[in-house]
């Protein structure tokens, strides 16, 4: 992929966790604008039952994969600051490639396995 295409998904992903975790700090912190009494939002109950909520599913495996994405890049991006070879260079694009997909495919089962629904 072009650098600049890699760029732009290094802003989108930033873009994409600011909003989720928008939505994190409004069921969290505000509550009540999601129907859900503020006082019980922390509680077991109320917890579970959003684990087993699809949407919330969807969310998680979203900000999963955001996440890893654009802390990734970040870190590819510092790395290639100190003037490799190429074949440093691809070593690392490997690496970081296969790194972020094991990552994503633990976390994925982690949050599916915790899916409630």
């Amino acid at each position: 992929m072009r650098e600049s295409t890699l760029w732009m998904l290094h802003l989108l992903a930033g873009a994409v966790m600011l909003t989720v975790l928008g939505i994190h700090f409004g069921v969290m912190h505000t509550g009540e604008l999601f129907g859900i009494p503020r006082n019980e939002v922390l509680t077991f109950a109320s917890v579970h039952a959003r684990s087993g909520m699809t949407f919330y599913l969807v969310v998680y495996l979203i900000l999963l994969a955001a996440a890893l994405y654009h802390a990734l890049y970040g870190l590819r991006s510092i790395i290639f600051e100190l003037s490799l070879i190429r074949r440093a260079r691809k070593a690392i694009n490997f690496l970081l490639v296969l790194g972020g997909w094991c990552f994503f495919f633990y976390g994925a089962y982690v949050i599916i396995s915790g899916y409630a629904g």
